[in-house]
Parts: C-alpha cells; sequence; structure tokens
C-alpha cells in the first residue's frame, strides 16, 4: 500500500466479499489498527454513482494488488483532517 500511494496506482483487493479497485490516499492507524482512507474506482466491475474517500480496515482487504493505473489525488480528500493527526504512516502528495 506504501508503493501505491507513493507512486499514485491504483489497488484492486476483495472486499466484502466483492472486488474493489481502489486509490489510495492515506494509511493510518485507529486503536491499533491499520486503515486506509481512498477512493474506490470500481466494485465488482462497475464505477461508483459518485466519487467519495472512503474507509478501509487494511485486514479487510483480501489479496491486495498493485495495477498500473494512475489515479490523481481527490479533491475530496483533506490530509490536515483532525483524525489523521499524529497517525498518519503515509499519504499522497498534490502537485
Amino acid at each position: 500500500m506504501f508503493e501505491a500511494i507513493v507512486r499514485q496506482l491504483a489497488v484492486t483487493a476483495t472486499y466484502n466479499k466483492g472486488t474493489v479497485t481502489i486509490a489510495p490516499h492515506i494509511l493510518y492507524t485507529r486503536h491499533g489498527e491499520i486503515y486506509v482512507d481512498a477512493v474506490t474506482m470500481e466494485r465488482d466491475g462497475k464505477p461508483p454513482r459518485e466519487e467519495k474517500v472512503g474507509t478501509f480496515k487494511m485486514d479487510g482487504l483480501g489479496a491486495p494488488t498493485l495495477t498500473d493505473t494512475r489515479f490523481t489525488p481527490s479533491s475530496l480528500f483533506e490530509p490536515a483532517a483532525e483524525k489523521y493527526e499524529g497517525v498518519t504512516l503515509m499519504a499522497v502528495e498534490r502537485s
């Protein structure tokens, strides 16, 4: 996931018994667990109805695989949000 964030590459994984392609924006900890906030690009082969930044527990992402698909950081992502203070492991950098 670190490489995906640094290189701004999408990741495919299984999540809630489905397949997702996500654009990971930030990796952080909460209550000793690791989470990634990401924009869902596809769920079961279909694009979402609207763009949003969702939270995924890393333990819940099965077989995460780096893709060759690049993404642009979403304007909806707020890296300075309070929930990330002091717990950020890695975040995308906007150009």
